[in-house]
């Protein structure tokens, strides 16, 4: 029996998107704040905040609704909205932000930044020449390396003050 945690990991690389993918997001966000941080630790937390039910759950709702929208399975107007990407739709960041709400408000500002960054992988899941519809998985996977970076932060921060 397939656990929640290889569920969402197997529905990411069914997008193109690979675990390391999101540890490189990570990497990419602490690495100026945490000078010995490995890639191992950021896979590490990127699989422990995959293993959150909460999380797993967002990821398979704003895949699923990607998916239908790629297939034109949704009604309009909210199949062009999401198809588009609109600037003015903000669900697919409330989603997300269920993910950072486990994870505290260093998460928030990691998610703004590489949000509006676009940084690795997510430079791709922006493209919209691909035929892909990516509204809701590339502001999920920036998410997941954003919690994932907020639990290294305070990790470390424990040890500043040990």
């Amino acid at each position: 029996m397939e656990t929640g945690t290889q569920v969402a990991i197997e529905a990411l690389q069914s997008r193109g998107v690979e675990i390391q993918d999101i540890a490189d997001l990570t990497y990419f966000l602490q690495k100026d704040y945490i000078p010995d941080l490995n890639i191992e630790e950021c896979v590490e937390s990127v699989m422990r905040v995959l293993a959150k039910h909460e999380v797993q759950n967002a990821i398979l709702t704003g895949i699923e609704l990607d998916t239908l929208a790629e297939d034109g399975l949704l009604k309009r107007p909210l199949l062009d909205i999401i198809q588009r990407d609109e600037s003015l739709y903000g669900v697919d960041e409330i989603l997300a932000l269920s993910i950072l709400n486990l994870y505290g408000t260093i998460g928030y500002t990691n998610y703004g930044y590489i949000d509006k960054l676009k940084h690795g992988i997510l430079e791709s899941l922006n493209d919209k020449s691909t035929g892909k519809v990516n509204t809701f998985l590339d502001d999920l996977v920036g998410a997941v390396a954003a919690a994932a970076s907020s639990r290294i932060a305070h990790g470390h921060e424990l040890e500043l003050f040990s």
